[in-house]
């Protein structure tokens, strides 16, 4: 009966801007740039950690992971949502709805266990220096990197799993540009109560743990650089972690805006405030992975350094 059930929705229908066609090329042309500059970005940087032998360190094997994971959660939805911008009829089957939540809940968990981890190696590398090669081996720094994999992964395909095994046979659209999860379960003809119980888990597990984490690493590592008797020692110290510290603000930061902002009438009537709801999710997916490598490029001279030689040596092969 079940099966029957879920076999009446074959595809959800993703309404996007569809009530917009006028917006649709606009954003079309501004997400497509966007996501071109998320994957130069992230490349250049995947690139220059792989080739550069003075950027392979603990540091850059995780910056590494970031570039790689914000190339596969871009790539998870946005080719989705360009595609619906071009298409009248914006559709998505079911199988291939399952797919594009598991990859999108897994690439999110999996950078929030990650920024965990990049805040322990700056933790171990300001306030414990000198044994720094040893916590910080390659023993230990692949195998967090594998872990957080590991556990995104896991934990999105819990939570997948629970969604496709609801019955639905009722509306199929999804007033979004993607299959979000929560858009999803709302359209389920059956009590989701188990879903919405084990998602408040996993945030608390995947995006409360690891902020928590992220905070305390960093009161010891600014009460260690104010310990510094120097300022240029100071600033040296604080320069090795600004660039960690910025991504995860703007990380972290863009969560909570866009689940946190108060639902408030907009004056203007209540398609403009679906529009402009729609506009920060789609723009919430993009921002931060956009702006990660523009981030370690401008506060970083290792990658710098790391970049110029790798254009040099390309225009002396030329």
């Amino acid at each position: 009966m079940e099966a029957a059930n879920q076999s009446m929705v074959a595809e959800f229908v993703l309404l996007g801007l569809s009530d917009h066609p006028t917006l649709e090329k606009t954003f079309f042309v501004l997400i497509l740039l966007m996501y071109l500059v998320i994957l130069l970005g992230n490349g250049v940087l995947i690139l220059v950690t792989v080739l550069d032998s003075h950027l392979h360190t603990p540091m850059y094997f995780f910056l590494g992971n970031l570039s790689f994971l914000d190339i596969c959660y871009t790539t998870s939805s946005i080719p989705l949502v360009l595609d619906g911008f071009l298409t009248p009829r914006k559709t998505i089957s079911f199988s291939g709805c399952a797919v594009q939540m598991f990859l999108s809940f897994a690439m999110g968990a999996t950078e929030c266990v990650l920024l965990g981890m990049m805040a322990f190696d700056r933790y171990v590398a300001i306030c414990n220096p000198l044994r720094y090669p040893v916590v910080m081996s390659k023993a230990a720094y692949v195998p967090m990197a594998t872990g957080s994999w590991v556990a995104g992964g896991a934990n999105s395909l819990v939570q997948i799993s629970l969604a496709v095994q609801l019955p639905f046979c009722g509306d199929n659209v999804i007033n979004h540009f993607t299959c979000e999860i929560l858009a999803v379960l709302k359209l389920a003809c059956a009590n989701i109560s188990i879903n919405v119980i084990s998602m408040g888990v996993a945030n608390v597990i995947f995006l409360g743990v690891p902020v928590l984490f992220i905070f305390v690493s960093y009161i010891f590592i600014l009460s260690t650089i104010l310990k510094i008797p120097s300022a240029e020692g100071r600033k040296k110290a604080f320069s090795t972690c600004s660039a960690h510290l910025t991504v995860v603000i703007v990380f972290y930061g863009t969560i909570l805006f866009m689940y946190g902002k108060p639902k408030s009438k907009d004056p203007r009537g209540a398609d403009k405030q679906d529009l402009t709801d729609k506009l920060i999710s789609l723009f919430y997916g993009v921002l931060t992975p956009m702006l990660n490598p523009i981030i370690y490029s401008l506060r970083n001279k290792d990658v710098k350094a790391a970049v110029r030689n790798l254009v040099g040596q390309k225009c002396l092969i030329q």
